[in-house]
């Protein structure tokens, strides 16, 4: 029997509060030693363990902004909301200066196949001692719903929805804390999160003016960073888009 793994492979397939939730892994044809993991929602692209670079820039550039480049300034709390499949916490680790990361998933199925094994990075993120994840709704907890009223982080990092206009379907009559959120006043609860020069990032696929102007409302510097990455597997050059914004003092 050969030890190659198989070229694609259903990891899990399930019921989820937004739907039907596929975790998959395929080994490339055209790439001898390619194992791409994928998640599919409702059987639509979700992410994507392939071109992780735009998950990875937003603790990148948030730890950056805080901390101007300098990792002797330790201790930094950092909250990030959507575990995925694991990137964005792994590059807030990667930080000496980072203290701990709470991740808030709101799908306990992805949590679970954080613990079983089924993602690449799940050896890795399980043995990690400064690392905590919970299920629940981050954005409920930044708006102050969840959590204790006075928690505060060095940085907030958000990949939940596709962009600030393609929202995950929560509920798409109701007034839901992913639709609050992206607003001047839900910007000005969730700043109440930030510790003092404490730096809120987002991530999208699609640029959104009206999410700009209402961090610059709310925030004294803003910060819109386009991550462009060629994705050699459909030939085609994508960018996704990141959002910062802190106070000054």
């Amino acid at each position: 029997m050969s030890d190659r793994p198989p070229k694609f492979k259903v990891l899990a397939y399930e019921e989820s509060p937004l739907g039907l939730l596929c975790l998959r892994r395929w080994s490339s044809l055209s790439q001898p030693g390619l194992v791409v993991t994928e998640v599919t929602l409702n059987h639509e692209f979700l992410m994507s363990s392939h071109n992780t670079a735009s998950e990875r820039a937003l603790a990148d550039v948030a730890v950056e902004m805080h901390s101007g480049g300098d990792d002797h300034n330790q201790g930094l709390s950092v909250l990030v909301g959507g575990l995925g499949l694991g990137y964005t916490a792994r590059a807030a680790l990667e930080h000496t200066c980072v203290a701990s990361v709470e991740v808030v998933e709101y799908l306990p199925q992805v949590i679970g196949w954080l613990r079983e094994g089924l993602v690449p990075l799940s050896e890795e993120l399980n043995a990690e001692a400064r690392l905590a994840v919970s299920q629940g709704d981050a954005f409920a907890r930044l708006l102050g719903e969840e959590g204790p009223p006075d928690e505060a982080f060095d940085l907030v990092l958000i990949d939940i929805d596709h962009s600030p206009d393609d929202r995950l379907p929560l509920d798409a009559e109701a007034d839901t804390p992913n639709r609050r959120f992206y607003t001047v006043e839900g910007l000005r609860q969730a700043k109440r999160r930030l510790a003092p020069h404490g730096v809120l990032g987002v991530w999208s696929y699609a640029e959104s003016s009206p999410f700009v102007d209402a961090l610059r409302e709310v925030f004294d510097e803003v910060r819109v960073e386009p991550i462009r990455f060629e994705n050699e597997l459909i030939d085609s050059v994508e960018t996704d888009w990141l959002f910062f914004a802190r106070d000054r003092a």
